[in-house]
């Protein structure tokens, strides 16, 4: 396979987890973090660091909202819950494992 062709497969395949993820904004961040090891702020980071790498003046917050669909603070005003006891030692429990 080209470079060319594996470059725009990994593009389709980053804009249909974006997609997947828009459509399942029931799911939570920190769900994803206890069961995956990152959410949308890690692909957010992701894609902000891929843009420094390639010299293009992207600002975190402009990132969050190519992840989010929306300004992250309007995403966590209408789709973030507050994290439960449960899933708060769930996240630890998982930061402990990976120790």
């Amino acid at each position: 396979m080209d470079k060319q062709t594996q470059t725009e497969l990994e593009a389709a395949a980053f804009r249909r987890l974006v997609k997947h993820l828009d459509e399942r904004k029931d799911v939570q961040n920190i769900d994803l973090m206890i069961l995956a090891g990152f959410c949308r702020n890690c692909l957010s980071k992701w894609y902000k660091a891929a843009a420094d790498e390639q010299g293009i003046d992207l600002s975190y917050e402009e990132a969050c909202e190519q992840v989010y669909g929306m300004p992250y603070s309007e995403w966590k005003e209408k789709h973030q819950k507050k994290a439960t006891p449960e899933q708060l030692a769930a996240f630890e429990a998982a930061q402990k494992s990976k120790q």
